[in-house]
């Protein structure tokens, strides 16, 4: 049995923004978010999905898009295998319900929406990146990317009628399964910033600590420092 008062499972507390986004070509875009995990991991507090603004580019930047659109979310968990580092596969197809390994860690699923030359509102990207896991500030830019006809009558049609294939659950993109028989094109990147706090992982046995944070040479921080 546990010991009296021991945690039984640890906390990850994430917060931070989308900040922006390039997308050559495009403008008016806004962007939807939710979070993907496996059944090890449960949100305890926050927003697991959302949708910002529409924003545009500027004169000063005319190929970024800034929305600064924040993200909070607290997970629990006593499980920390395939955080940011979870192998994509091992996931159903397409065509079934959407299920994810027990241990996958949390993934952030960002899609970017905007109008096409009808007026008609149209994907422009789909990405999805890791929460990582260590304490601290980090920067990801993620790559993006758009489902293609597979013939040009398709493209043609799907153009004229303002309706361009897109995935009926943008949840798909965290998973690996099908991914070889989906014709898609790179457009764009998203820029996202998380501020990651963790609690009571080391008591659980984890460490989770940058390496060149526990290298013996760089001795401690407060060496040469002066008092005051």
């Amino acid at each position: 049995m546990a010991a009296a008062g021991s945690p039984s499972v640890f906390l990850v507390a994430v917060t931070g923004q989308i900040e922006s986004g390039s997308f050559p070509g495009f403008d008016d875009l806004y962007c939807k978010f939710c979070f993907v995990y496996g059944q090890d991991w449960v949100p305890t507090a926050g927003l697991e999905e959302g949708i910002s603004q529409i924003t545009s580019t500027s004169d000063v930047s005319p190929t970024t898009l800034v929305w600064n659109f924040p993200i909070d979310i607290t997970f629990k968990s006593t499980n920390p295998s395939g955080c940011e580092c979870w192998v994509w596969g091992a996931a159903p197809s397409l065509s079934s319900p959407l299920t994810f390994p027990s241990s996958a860690g949390p993934q952030i699923v960002v899609s970017v929406y905007g109008p096409d030359f009808f007026g008609h509102d149209v994907v422009r990207g789909y990405g999805a990146v890791h929460v990582p896991f260590t304490p601290g500030r980090h920067t990801r830019t993620i790559p993006m990317f758009v489902p293609e006809s597979t013939s040009r009558l398709q493209q043609f049609t799907s153009w004229f009628t303002g309706r361009r294939p897109e995935f009926t659950d943008p949840r798909v993109v965290a998973q690996g399964e099908g991914r070889e028989v989906t014709r898609v094109r790179s457009q764009g990147f998203v820029t996202i910033s998380f501020n990651v706090v963790t609690k009571d992982m080391k008591k659980l046995g984890y460490d989770v600590t940058p390496s060149d944070m526990q290298d013996p040479s760089l001795g401690p921080l407060t060496e040469g420092m002066h008092m005051y």
